[in-house]
């Protein structure tokens, strides 16, 4: 599932589809809201991903100190505070689907 039909998902279905890879997953929970969810999934995911996931997690929390943290685990710079969530939310997922 591509990074688009991933949102378009999230914000129609009431439960993430059975074809998605955990990362997908926890970016499917991400973006439907649910927040504890998706951080507790993201802990289950080995790095790099799982840490950048994380990140964002914490960026979209507003604990951007706690964010920057797992940037660098990520081995990924924090970006700017403010880039859109929406804007990084998509990248990740374009980025950690598997290509069609």
């Amino acid at each position: 599932m591509d990074a688009t039909a991933l949102a378009r998902s999230a914000r129609s279905d009431t439960a993430p589809p059975a074809e998605l890879t955990p990362e997908q997953r926890v970016l499917w929970l991400a973006r439907a809201g649910r927040w504890d969810e998706a951080h507790d999934g993201c802990q289950d995911l080995p790095d790099p991903a799982g840490a950048w996931i994380h990140a964002w997690l914490h960026r979209e929390e507003g604990d951007f100190g706690n964010a920057t943290y797992w940037y660098s685990r990520a081995g990924r710079a924090a970006p700017s505070r403010s880039k859109p969530l929406e804007e990084e939310w998509l990248e990740i997922a374009t980025t950690l689907s598997p290509p069609p």
